[in-house]
């Protein structure tokens, strides 16, 4: 499945010797991840081809002549296509080439010389633990020394991911996105589009049947409970009132396990922004579009990914002869899973220029968050 890059604006620059270029910045889930160059992506193709072959998604041509404004354009959105389409793959995801060279990127967008320093991890009891990185350290080694510090099993890390949270007024909440393995938590919060956010460490999966499986590490267990005691105070879960009575009755016994366990899905509750999530769903045959308002979009997109990559997991497993590819596959599982060489690299939908609904089509959910 495809990451949420796109490259909304360009820029020209002058260089040294009084030449142009442009510049393109690429964001990830909504934020400025990195600006870079043509040169310095097609030189990463290269690259990654040496790598992988010809297996990676075309990149766009070079162009030896000066380029009219719709050349720009159009390099630009195929910039942005090859972005989305090459993470498709989990070995080029994974592979020293492509995180080296978006490591680089981020450091030199931001200005940020490798060096050690302190960060502080959000827990889900609102309690911040300190942990001495390197400030080029990736999501994925941050989250190492973060697990280590609380003595979680590291077996049980692909249970687990680190998410920007922002602080809001009157101590609001609020889960903005999940951070890419590939991504630097240090950059991420020297963002200027970033404002009152740190670190946090929270579960990283949807299905609650999981839960059992962190059941004997008590660190996860902890973690686990911490989350589910939040998610009810700030209404991000929706229990029923004899769901609430369990858990207080649990908290008062101090008995963690049953209350981590209990079944309570509900919407999170956010603040607003123009942004729009479309999917569609079907029953009985008939698709029909699902449309949600929230400024969470790009978080809650993934989470639908992660949904289908565990329901997808569990297909593979009753049926191992099943070509399924796993888009989200954690080093630290071991699925055996035949992954299909087929890739579909169709662009995402953009909200406003490349979605159409037909007129006989059923919109039958337009969800905005005061609506939840």
């Amino acid at each position: 499945m495809k990451m949420h890059f796109c490259i909304p604006v360009s820029q020209q620059r002058s260089d040294a010797l009084g030449g142009r270029y442009v510049l393109y910045s690429v964001y990830l889930d909504g934020f400025l991840f990195c600006r870079v160059r043509y040169s310095q992506l097609h030189d990463w193709n290269e690259q990654l081809r040496r790598v992988f072959g010809n297996c990676l998604p075309p990149f766009p041509p070079k162009y030896y002549l000066a380029m009219t404004t719709a050349m720009a354009d159009e390099r630009r959105n195929q910039l942005e296509q090859y972005l989305q389409n090459v993470t498709m793959d989990p070995n080029v995801l994974r592979s020293d080439v492509f995180v080296e060279f978006l490591k680089l990127a981020q450091l030199n967008t931001f200005d940020i010389t490798p060096k050690k320093a302190y960060l502080d991890i959000f827990l889900p009891n609102e309690e911040s633990i300190n942990i001495e990185i390197i400030t080029s350290d990736t999501a994925e080694r941050v989250l190492e020394v973060a697990s280590h510090k609380i003595g979680l099993c590291r077996e049980l890390l692909g249970y687990f991911g680190l998410f920007l949270i922002r602080f809001g007024k009157e101590g609001k909440l609020s889960v903005v996105k999940k951070l890419a393995d590939f991504e630097l938590p240090y950059a991420s919060l020297g963002s200027s589009e970033v404002e009152h956010c740190k670190v946090g460490l929270r579960k990283w999966y949807m299905d609650p049947s999981l839960d059992s499986t962190l059941m004997d590490c008590r660190a996860a267990l902890d973690l686990l409970y911490m989350q589910a005691i939040q998610d009810i105070e700030k209404e991000w879960a929706k229990p029923t009132q004899a769901q609430r009575q369990k858990l207080e009755a649990f908290q008062k016994e101090d008995n963690q396990t049953k209350g981590t366990l209990l079944d309570m899905d509900g919407p999170q509750r956010t603040f607003n922004q123009n942004l729009e999530l479309r999917f569609q769903y079907s029953e009985d045959s008939c698709w029909q579009w699902f449309v949600i308002y929230t400024k969470q979009a790009f978080l809650l997109s993934s989470c639908l990914k992660k949904m289908i990559s565990e329901k997808m997991v569990k297909l593979a497993a009753k049926n191992p002869e099943m070509q399924i590819e796993v888009p989200e596959q954690s080093k630290s599982k071991k699925y055996h899973i035949q992954q299909s060489q087929q890739k579909d690299y169709s662009s995402f939908l953009s909200r406003k220029s490349k979605i159409k609904i037909a007129k006989d089509d059923c919109v039958f959910g337009n969800i905005k968050e005061e609506d939840l």
